[in-house]
């Protein structure tokens, strides 16, 4: 039923382009009417308006879909127009909506959407492990979800191995005081073994204050508190009270929850507009209307084959706490396409990068904050364009050519209501805009609106068309003999083409 609707709805707008042009070549205040059965004037040629390769010398019926032929408007007596050209008066015009934009140079607009959610960030979690053997005796953090800041008591620790240790330390002291001349080689070994016991102590895990304590009292304890090494919020809690843990057996994992990152997906075909350093702004379901932002630091190398999409990350501050884990985000990649069809950055020039952590750039060389490698020039990490990239591309509207899979065709006026039809190059869509190759020329009018009822007149007079570039016999690869390959869908500007994407969204 679809498909009916469409060809009737074709057939219908050919129909009237027919009187259109008629009309606007005429020069006539009215368009002129034919009866089916009018008697065929010498040389005139009748034709199908749904099937412009159809061509008789008189009136008729359509072998194929059984319409009433027209006749083939010629052109006005003395007006010499190219194969590919048309003339219409300014009443036709207004009756097509024939509507002209300039070919202009400019950094295209691209828009790209995707969506995901807030997670933890990876290089902000922390495990705390058992430094020894023992039993968990008390466990002062019980329950996942609870803050806690560096230095806070977290576990409290049964250890025979740690008690062990404590007593070595405390024999060497004893040993080391009944030397009376330290300075012989008795005594200098003496002092190593006190040394010794004391770093055997750190590495159990007890801080400085603790092992001085020991040295003070001279009294070895059993127990161990464990502190917390960092700030944050404890995210899972691997024991209870009373287990036993092995040397490494994790207790608590904790996370910092001001910077989180934003995990989104870009489609395969998005991906020439996506690159590290560009904004993203988002907006979460909990928050309407208000609007976050952050930078993406880092997109996967691999594609996702299941899903085809590639694996964005953002970082994203979250000093107050609102944005939670789990959430799920609506984002907005901004970028400008240059003259090859590539988003810019050229905001990294001569920048310097770590190569593990991209987020760390710096104008100067120097070493990464992080895990302290040397940075790197941005140039040998990320494509950020040369001069040629700079320049700002040719670019057309988008409801400007007719796309036909191999072929694009636009329609450029001349002035005083001439249209000729022209082959283009077209690069990338970008937003609302194709950038041109070959074909245009800047600050030339191209048609915008009413396309295709210019093409359907160069259809019905067997002139050379987007769908019919030899002027009578349908293009390569739409079979229309048969009446089941329809010309196109009619878009929102009043033109119709078939859809076909050049590399855009």
């Amino acid at each position: 039923m679809k498909a009916t609707k469409q060809i009737i709805a074709t057939g219908v707008v050919a129909g009237i382009v027919g009187l259109v042009v008629g009309w606007g070549l005429g020069g006539s205040d009215a368009p002129s009417t034919h009866a089916p059965a009018a008697v065929a004037e010498q040389g005139e040629t009748w034709t199908c308006s749904m099937h412009p390769q159809i061509r008789q010398p008189g009136p008729g019926q359509c072998p194929i879909c059984g319409m009433d032929l027209i006749p083939v408007a010629a052109p006005a007596a003395g007006d010499s127009l190219g194969p590919r050209q048309l003339r219409l008066s300014p009443a036709a015009q207004e009756l097509a909506s024939i509507q002209t934009a300039p070919v202009e140079r400019r950094f295209a607009p691209v828009e790209t959407r995707m969506v995901g959610k807030i997670a933890v960030d990876e290089t902000q979690v922390r495990s705390i492990t058992a430094w020894v053997a023992g039993r968990i005796d008390r466990l002062y953090v019980d329950y996942t979800g609870v803050r806690v800041e560096k230095g806070d008591h977290i576990a409290y620790l049964y250890s025979p191995e740690l008690l062990t240790a404590q007593e070595e330390l405390v024999q060497a002291l004893r040993a080391r005081e009944r030397l009376v001349d330290t300075s012989t080689s008795v005594g200098q070994t003496a002092q190593a073994t006190v040394e010794a016991a004391r770093e055997k102590l750190r590495l159990l895990g007890l801080k400085e204050e603790q092992i001085e304590r020991v040295e003070r009292e001279r009294r070895a304890s059993d127990h161990l508190t464990i502190y917390a090494p960092t700030g944050g919020v404890v995210i899972e809690k691997h024991l209870s009270e009373g287990a036993y843990v092995q040397t490494g057996t994790p207790i608590y994992t904790i996370a910092d929850l001001s910077r989180l990152w934003l995990e989104l997906r870009a489609y395969e075909s998005d991906m020439s507009w996506i690159h590290y350093g560009q904004a993203v702004e988002f907006s979460a379901e909990a928050y309407p209307g208000e609007v976050f932002s952050g930078q993406i630091s880092f997109v996967d190398p691999v594609l996702d084959e299941r899903t085809r999409t590639v694996r964005v990350r953002v970082n994203v501050a979250n000093e107050q706490g609102r944005l939670k884990p789990g959430m799920l985000v609506w984002a907005v990649a901004e970028a400008e396409v240059g003259a090859h069809g590539r988003a810019m950055s050229p905001e990294l020039k001569g920048k310097w990068i770590s190569p593990m952590h991209p987020e760390i750039v710096r104008d100067a060389p120097g070493a990464c904050d992080i895990c302290g490698m040397a940075l790197v020039r941005a140039e040998e990490l990320y494509d950020t364009g040369d001069e040629a990239e700079r320049e700002m591309p040719l670019v057309v509207p988008v409801s400007a050519p007719l796309l036909t899979g191999k072929r694009a065709v636009v329609y450029v006026a001349l002035g005083e209501g001439l249209y000729e039809g022209r082959e283009v190059v077209l690069g990338p869509r970008a937003g609302d805009y194709y950038l041109v190759r070959e074909g245009l020329r800047e600050k030339e009018q191209v048609v915008v609106n009413g396309a295709f009822k210019i093409d359907s007149a160069l259809q019905i007079r067997a002139q050379p068309s987007a769908m019919y570039p030899a002027g009578g016999a349908p293009a390569s690869g739409h079979d229309h003999g048969d009446g089941s390959a329809s010309a196109s869908s009619m878009d929102s500007g009043g033109t119709s083409a078939p859809e076909h994407h050049h590399g855009g969204h």
